[in-house]
């Protein structure tokens, strides 16, 4: 078929699998082209690694260190008459790519949630790699069953405590729009920290330390996001926030467990990724983020950011710089003083007639659409192309 992209809201609902291995290989270039990272880590489990930061976080150990990796991610295959999704594509780009390049790679399609799958990963580990020696979690699903009674619980994005009315960029319709967003209730906030929180990341520890498949001196990574006050009310200090901050009790209680340092919480940029597109008011504030931190020279996608992060504190000598809440902190150029004044000087001002002049909302667009594949060089989207992809065998 010919595969052209097809949005609605904050969703593509086709993919294209030529695309997006096209995208993954231009982050295994990026990776590629940097110093090689000594001392990283040569066993790797993923939990979330088919997009954005996950996929990121599976390259950068991959091609800079040679490490070992194991993915887990929910995606689904394409059929002869629909396109799969985009982490379906971009982990079948990555799997054909290490393989290619020597390097042992093992992905797992599946409910990351359940003790089936942690199961099956955690034989795998056993049998081929004996032990890991990083476990990165970057799971940033919507709902989740609980894997010992089977309850589903749903996340929502509110406010605690009051309404929340702000800006709002309608990405369909390329206006600015007022966004009002009514108070969660208690029983929301609660499902938002089970879907969110560190309970599931506690339970893959829990249970590879159980089966002995952590190898001495392991380390854990868990993603976060804090932002700029302006989008505190729907984010930090609402339900997400909650379920943040169980994220990073998680984390010190498995460093009590396990030892200082063993556990930590990266605070990361705001980018565009299929998560951060469904958060009212954050794809406003990326297109103005944008705009200042490209012409100052600063700014940065999924892979240089977890570059950076293996590069300047997974591997640095001395090891990770913490913040005083003991939490990496590579959203440290976007916080700095001068891009936040800059975006709340034009926050105010910023109006659908002049979006495209005072924001980069084309780079926005630009970037979504690269998420599914489409966009980029090399690639001939009038051809005909097979949506049937496999992951190959290892």
């Amino acid at each position: 078929m010919i595969i052209k992209p097809k949005t609605r809201g904050f969703i593509c609902t086709t993919a294209h699998p030529d695309g997006c291995a096209a995208n993954v290989q231009e982050q295994i270039d990026y990776v590629k082209s940097q110093p090689a990272l000594e001392d990283g880590p040569k066993r790797v489990l993923v939990i979330g690694s088919s997009t954005g930061y996950g996929l990121a976080s599976r390259i950068v150990p991959a091609f800079g260190s040679g490490a070992s990796t194991v993915g887990v991610f929910f995606e689904k295959e394409g059929t002869e008459r629909k396109t799969g999704t985009a982490g379906w594509y971009n982990a079948v780009a990555f799997e054909k790519a290490a393989h290619e390049a020597g390097l042992y790679s093992k992905s797992f399609n599946g409910d990351a949630f359940s003790h089936e799958m942690k199961k099956k990963v955690i034989d795998t580990i056993k049998e081929d790699l004996g032990q890991v020696d990083m476990v990165i979690y970057s799971l940033a699903s919507p709902r989740r069953n609980d894997p010992d009674t089977g309850e589903a619980y749903r996340s929502v994005l509110k406010p605690i405590g009051q309404t929340y009315t702000n800006k709002n960029l309608n990405t369909d319709l390329a206006q600015i729009e007022e966004v009002t967003i009514e108070p969660a209730s208690q029983d929301e906030i609660d499902q938002t920290v089970k879907v969110m929180g560190g309970e599931d990341w506690q339970l893959w520890i829990d249970a590879m330390e159980e089966a002995g498949v952590l190898a001495d001196g392991f380390k854990t990574v868990a993603y976060s996001y804090i932002g700029p006050e302006l989008t505190w009310a729907v984010y930090t200090e609402g339900t997400i926030g909650r379920a943040k901050l169980h994220l990073e009790e998680t984390a010190k209680n498995m460093n009590e467990r396990f030892g200082a340092g063993t556990s930590v919480v990266s605070v990361n940029k705001a980018l565009v990724t299929q998560a951060s597109s469904a958060i009212p008011v954050v794809p406003l504030y990326i297109s103005l983020l944008y705009k200042v931190m490209k012409e100052k020279g600063t700014h940065e996608g999924c892979i240089e950011q977890i570059q950076r992060l293996f590069a300047d504190h997974f591997t640095a000598e001395n090891g990770p710089t913490l913040d005083e809440k003991g939490r990496i902190r590579i959203d440290d150029w976007e916080m700095s003083d001068d891009i936040q004044a800059h975006i709340n000087d034009v926050w105010e001002s910023v109006t659908t007639e002049n979006l495209t002049e005072i924001s980069d909302f084309d780079g926005y667009q630009t970037e979504f659409l690269r998420l599914f594949g489409f966009g980029l060089e090399g690639v001939d989207y009038e051809a005909d192309t097979d949506p049937v992809r496999e992951l190959p065998s290892a």
